[in-house]
């Protein structure tokens, strides 16, 4: 019986390995329900507390969840490295992919001349003990920052290989696994996904087109977080921005729960026609983070990040441990991508053609009866009173598109739709597709 579950082992250590074991292998579908503890034990001829024991290590890594009378079952996307077909949905012939969340490849600026400009630059081979962040590269963020209102005159400024690889080290520098951590919801999918890697709690704050609602983050910090993470602008998946007057009220609440960490995620940066209202620094513990990925090209990997001196010395001190630092290359090739006119030129005329495409799709499906929401960034948010049933309606009208339960821990059904592959002319067929696979839809399902 137990080769019916496709589980071994007879310790919770081997049932647990034999489990992810299965992910890994493309064995288990993702999503898919593992046995009930007791039947599972009796197929393994095993207690019901060595099966369980197993089950709380695979969520304390990230692999399953417990969805109360749904049991338990295997995450969307755990924190294994599966095989690659199996990661996502491979989109069908003919079917226009509107679901990765990519930056438009046809409005990235080209690489080649900044490389050319550097081969003269870069000089004899480094090693160990020359490689480090660039000073001339934190005084150019610094002041780029400052130009746009981001309070970092007095930050410690350091260089990562990403949001997320930011983000990581942070939380993994001030939580412990069991921690909770105030995330959007809808929020970033790769957030949700590291937040369950590292064994931490996530607690939902409902987004409006403003940013998070006070009394929901509120009502977080009330239960317990220990870290909150907020995006400033283009919300992944709502295009939410926190405006100024949003800022006030967040920053007031915050400042009454000093030891909180607070992470604010500028991803879109350039890509952003609205300006980053922040609400930090006003906890002890307090983070900034801005990728050159969206802008200039998700492959260079290097973020900038600020923040108080203690937080980012704990960051650099552990990629000292590991990675050890971003690479000199990267960093002179984002340097020269910064302070090249052509290049900022290119990068506002992509932030001009995402926002009119999204405007434009929005302003469609709201002609159409249909809420739908994406004030800034590459993607809209349209609220769904079925997901299944919008993302399969959508593939055989043509298009994939993001199921929002990706996204999700408690808020309303929704779909990500990302703007970066359509053309002008593709959305009126668009909105009317998405328009009848949306109805009968849950108005104001995001601003509740």
């Amino acid at each position: 019986m137990a080769e019916q579950y496709q589980v071994s082992g007879q310790t919770a250590a081997e049932i647990s390995a034999s489990i992810e074991s299965g992910v890994v292998r493309g064995d288990w579908v993702f999503g898919a329900a593992l046995p009930p503890v007791r039947v599972l034990a009796g197929a393994l001829h095993v207690s019901p507390a060595t099966v369980a024991k197993a089950y709380q290590e695979l969520r304390q890594r990230g692999v399953v969840e417990t969805e109360g009378r749904r049991g338990t079952r295997i995450r969307l996307r755990p924190p294994v490295a599966p095989p690659r077909s199996v990661v996502r949905l491979a989109v069908p012939d003919g079917v226009l992919d509107l679901s990765a969340g990519e930056p438009d490849l046809r409005l990235l600026p080209p690489l080649g001349p900044a490389l050319r400009a550097l081969a003269d630059q870069v000089g004899p081979a480094r090693g160990y003990a020359s490689a480090v962040t660039m000073p001339e590269l934190i005084e150019v963020a610094r002041h780029r920052l400052l130009a746009e209102g981001v309070p970092v005159a007095d930050a410690a400024i350091a260089v990562t290989a990403s949001t997320l690889d930011s983000m990581e080290r942070l939380l993994a520098a001030h939580l412990r696994p069991g921690d909770a951590v105030a995330v959007e919801d809808p929020g970033w999918a790769n957030l949700l996904d590291l937040i369950a890697a590292l064994g931490l709690r996530p607690l939902p704050v409902a987004v409006d087109q403003e940013g998070p609602e006070p009394e929901s983050l509120a009502a977080a910090l009330r239960a317990g977080a220990r870290a909150v993470v907020i995006t400033v602008r283009a919300q992944n998946p709502t295009g939410a921005a926190v405006g100024a007057a949003r800022a006030v009220v967040l920053r007031e609440l915050l400042a009454k729960h000093p030891e909180v960490l607070l992470v604010e995620d500028d991803h879109a940066a350039e890509l952003s026609l609205e300006p980053p209202h922040c609400v930090g620094p006003v906890t002890r513990w307090w983070a900034f983070v801005r990728s050159a990925s969206k802008p200039f090209g998700p492959d260079l990997r290097i973020a900038v990040l600020a923040g108080d001196e203690t937080s980012i010395a704990r960051v650099v001190g552990r990629m000292r441990l590991g990675m050890g630092w971003v690479s000199t290359l990267s960093q002179r090739l984002l340097l020269q991508l910064w302070r090249d006119a052509e290049v900022t030129e290119l990068v506002a005329e992509a932030a001009h053609s995402y926002a009119a495409r999204c405007t434009a799709l929005i302003g469609l499906l709201h002609a159409q009866g249909v809420p739908a929401y994406g004030a800034t960034g590459i993607n809209v948010w349209v609220p769904v009173p079925d997901e299944t049933h919008a993302v399969a309606a959508l593939r055989d009208a043509g298009y994939a598109v993001a199921a929002g339960a990706l996204f999700r821990v408690s808020s309303p059904p929704g779909i990500r739709i990302t703007v970066s592959p359509l053309d002008e002319p593709d959305l009126p067929a668009l909105a009317a597709a998405v328009a009848a696979a949306a109805r009968p839809t849950a108005r104001g399902a995001l601003m509740r």
